[in-house]
């Protein structure tokens, strides 16, 4: 692209010349392995039901899992790719995410840009990254779910996260099982209400799965 020519590309994370992500930093990514919850799947000191971070929640979706730690590093790359519309990087998040979970079976449904935004981006940043975990996992693709305008996640306490995000899914008929695909999982405020939204529609078993999660320092308390 002439682009490139007149902006040479630069790691997005350590800002050497070359690749958007270089092979340093993308091996560098702290990947999320080992005992994790049940349910929401923050990392635990070993497996339990549900941890202190999702207990006594009423989850829309049976489970979520992510690829790696929402970090400073991470931080940088998926705010380049959403922010700066680099399109390459999401062939390489895509690649960790398929390399650290285990393929699912059901098709894949993502959740969308809020509208506002989206006309400042290149498409849904979610919807490019199912496509390309559909490609990798041979798993279809089916944009369900639309969104309102709203006020951004970013920010905001949990409460409001939640308030904030009450009722801005509707889902088109939705099959019983599916997975939910997202970039980023906070709080999992969003990744619940539009769990709900297809709910509503007709599933009745929600996975989601994202790129990165934040991690908070927690005391593990296992639920029987």
């Amino acid at each position: 692209m002439v682009l490139d020519l007149l902006l040479p590309s630069r790691c997005v994370v350590c800002r050497r010349g070359g690749a958007q992500l270089c092979a340093d930093c993308l091996r560098g990514l702290p990947r999320l392995r080992g005992p994790r919850c049940e349910r929401c799947g923050a990392p635990t000191a070993w497996p339990v039901r549900r941890c202190i971070e999702c207990n006594g929640r009423r989850l829309a979706f049976a489970r979520a899992r992510a690829a790696v730690v929402y970090d400073e590093a991470v931080r940088s790359a998926v705010g380049a790719w959403k922010e700066r519309a680099l399109r390459r990087l999401v062939g390489s998040f895509a690649d960790v995410v398929a390399d650290v979970l285990e393929r699912p079976e059901h098709p894949l449904a993502f959740v969308p840009s809020d509208p506002e935004r989206h006309r400042d981006r290149a498409g849904h940043p979610a919807g490019a990254l199912a496509r390309e975990l559909g490609r990798r996992w041979e798993l279809p693709v089916v944009p369900l779910l639309a969104r309102r305008a709203g006020k951004r996640q970013r920010g905001l306490p949990l409460d409001q996260r939640r308030a904030n995000v009450r009722g801005a899914f509707t889902s088109g008929p939705a099959p019983r099982r599916i997975v939910l695909v997202d970039d980023v999982y906070t709080t999992g405020a969003t990744a619940n209400e539009a769990a709900s939204a297809l709910r509503r529609a007709g599933a009745r078993h929600v996975e989601v799965v994202t790129f990165a999660r934040a991690v908070r320092r927690y005391t593990v308390r296992s639920q029987a």
